[in-house]
């Protein structure tokens, strides 16, 4: 099949919507990528650091919006930090240790998909922690990241929220697919169940470590595609790089809002 100049565009945009993807999303977040690599570049060339945490409950799409914010960056100069349960050794050292041998080095972008932030909500919650362990985190974590800060590193912490039924809907999906199934832990089997207790957890964390310096960002979840943008437009219009375009816009208030 041969096209005539300008319908090679709407051939395409009828493809995608053939197979369920909004044109819109996909033509954004091309422009949001190509940002997102002058970005790294400007970054990696000045030795500056960004970490940026994605935490939220299980299904919010943490990992979906890592993997749309990295999809073409330079994997030379990023790193996406996944922490599992912690070792016996890790287990007797002060809690922040692990964390903060992740950093970011001079020129990096770290992703942390889910940070030292279990200790806020989810290891209360799942009685994975002491409450004086927890308490001592609370106590400590703002003069931590008010340190980080000081020494020059970009902290952008970034909470996806989603509805009870949305939650429901994607677990289900997860555990009914074999493609997905590996996503499912006894973490997400208990969600629902404990959805209240999350839920003041995750209060008094918005509370108490949202400061000025290093504010909570609130990305309402529920439809996936436009949190991701949400996200990635929140993180390049707060920074400044060689080659930002003008055209860049702020996320809207509607689906990311800061908390303080």
């Amino acid at each position: 099949m041969s096209l005539k100049k300008g319908e090679d565009k709407q051939f395409d945009e009828d493809v995608l919507r053939h197979y369920g993807v909004n044109p819109d999303y996909v033509h954004e977040l091309y422009f949001l990528q190509v940002e997102l690599l002058k970005l790294q570049k400007h970054i990696h060339e000045q030795g500056q650091r960004l970490a940026i945490f994605f935490e939220g409950r299980d299904t919010a799409g943490k990992g979906s919006a890592i993997a749309r914010f990295s999809q073409f960056l330079n994997p030379r100069h990023y790193r996406i930090v996944a922490l599992g349960k912690p070792s016996e050794e890790e287990r007797g050292q002060w809690y922040f240790q692990r964390y903060i041998r992740q950093l970011p080095n001079a020129g990096e972008m770290v992703f942390f998909d889910r940070s030292w932030y279990n200790r806020a909500v989810v290891e209360p919650v799942m009685g994975f922690c002491t409450q004086p362990q927890y308490e001592l985190f609370m106590q400590q974590v703002n003069t931590v990241e008010r340190m980080l800060t000081d020494d020059g590193i970009t902290l952008v912490k970034f909470w996806f929220s989603i509805d009870a039924e949305v939650q429901r809907s994607r677990i289900e999906d997860r555990l009914s697919s074999p493609l997905k199934q590996w996503k499912v832990s006894p973490v997400d089997l208990l969600a629902q169940e404990k959805w209240d207790a999350f839920t003041a957890y995750k209060a008094r964390m918005f509370e108490q470590t949202s400061t000025e310096a290093n504010p909570w960002f609130v990305v309402k979840g529920n439809e996936r595609e436009r949190a991701r943008i949400a996200a990635m437009r929140h993180v390049l219009y707060l920074l400044d790089y060689a080659g930002k375009t003008e055209k860049l816009q702020p996320p809207s208030e509607e689906i990311l809002q800061r908390l303080r």
